[in-house]
């Protein structure tokens, strides 16, 4: 253990001592875990498995790598002992249908949204002109990762695709998820490294599960979101098509019907923001380096229901099905590598 980590330990350790236990909501297991291990980086038992837990600061991550790279849960300690959730994550009886909860952040690989080949969806066309199957969201959130970087400020993973996963998307390919951990933030970048003879399509994206409202005695109507986006679009079940959208101020209330499932496009800048209006702590999430993304990267809305205590705010390489509308598909070249990067922080 070097300097730096023991000198971390030791403070954690003083930090779980002081810290009231009432403050930990009793019907939270994640939580109860979370607090129950106090130095910076432990593997901690969670469900039969184990996860990982970091603590960066006053916020504390969690995540289970080897499980579709997925950040699980994010919180934040605050200055009265209180916990903020920033990512939601629910209680869970077992880990089989890890992959199907609602929570954390799936990583969506390599499309993002639903695909259509010939107005069936669940289907695409490879560039020889051969129809595949390709799930929803594609398939690295069910999938198996292997980690190649743990360290105390984060991980990285790299993807192990099954024999049905080559099939569906058969290229020689690396692709790998590096999560950076900050004390009020967080990065998180994909690369797709090109090991093939031909180029690569990909458009891949974020799936973040936001917990709203996080400010007692609120509600979602009292949280507004802040898109600067040139349109929109909903996109057509039948044939996977990008029909237009609806007409959005700048800055709309998050119980507005209108952002469900809404996909924002033509951006003029990349950066969107949530939270209660002229409140600290609001959420930013910035897509990619550049100040002025790509014209066909995209931000997508979505929440399940009027009362889910989640808000989903994703940023995408470009809208669903890109490689049958052709908007917003990347190409790798052989031996190339492209990234795509998204940071968290809380304002």
């Amino acid at each position: 253990m070097t300097q730096g980590e023991f000198a971390c330990k030791r403070a954690a350790r003083t930090r779980a001592r002081r810290r009231n236990p009432r403050n930990i909501p009793k019907k939270s297991l994640l939580l109860r875990v979370a607090h129950a291990y106090s130095t910076c980086m432990e593997k901690v038992p969670y469900l039969g498995g184990h996860l990982q837990r970091w603590q960066v600061g006053s916020s504390t991550f969690l995540a289970m790598p080897e499980k579709g790279a997925r950040l699980m849960h994010w919180h934040l300690t605050l200055g009265d002992g209180s916990v903020r959730d920033i990512v939601h994550w629910p209680d869970l009886k077992t880990l089989d249908e890890f992959h199907r909860v609602r929570g954390g952040n799936p990583i969506l690989f390599p499309f993002a949204g639903r695909t259509f080949e010939s107005g069936e969806i669940g289907f695409w066309k490879t560039p020889d002109g051969k129809r595949r199957p390709m799930p929803m969201h594609g398939f690295a959130r069910q999938g198996t990762f292997k980690t190649t970087r743990l360290d105390p400020r984060g991980f990285a993973a790299q993807l192990i695709p099954t024999d049905e996963d080559r099939q569906n998307y058969p290229f020689d390919y690396e692709f790998t998820v590096t999560y950076r951990f900050e004390p009020l933030a967080l990065a998180c970048e994909f690369t797709l490294k090109n090991l093939d003879k031909q180029p690569i399509p990909w458009s891949a994206g974020h799936h973040f599960y936001f917990s709203v409202p996080w400010l007692e005695g609120t509600k979602r109507s009292d949280y507004a979101i802040r898109i600067l986006a040139a349109r929109t679009h909903k996109q057509d079940q039948t044939n996977g098509s990008l029909l237009p959208g609806p007409a959005l101020q700048p800055e709309e209330k998050l119980n507005n019907p209108a952002l469900l499932d809404t996909i924002h496009v033509g951006l003029k800048n990349n950066t969107v923001v949530f939270g209660p209006p002229n409140a600290p702590g609001e959420v930013a999430v910035s897509l990619g380096a550049e100040k002025m993304p790509s014209p066909e990267s995209a931000f997508v809305t979505w929440t399940q229901a009027d009362d889910s205590p989640f808000y989903c705010v994703e940023p995408w390489m470009g809208p669903p099905n890109a490689a049958g509308n052709k908007v917003g598909l990347a190409w790798v070249q052989p031996g190339q590598t492209q990234s795509f990067i998204v940071n968290v922080k809380i304002k």
